[in-house]
């Protein structure tokens, strides 16, 4: 394996486990019944999930 196939193997860890984390975040705002903030075009908005 070299170098270039262990760093495209990382970067597919770490977009798996950010992908969890937002399904994760997604499911804990709906639980607390809280707003999510985003950026949108530019601005800070504020949705319910």
């Amino acid at each position: 394996m070299t170098k270039k196939d262990k760093q495209i193997e990382l970067k597919d860890k770490i977009v798996k486990g950010l992908e969890k984390v937002y399904e994760r975040l997604i499911v804990y705002k709906k639980e607390k019944n809280s707003e999510l903030v985003i950026m949108k075009d530019g601005k800070i908005v504020k949705i319910k999930p």
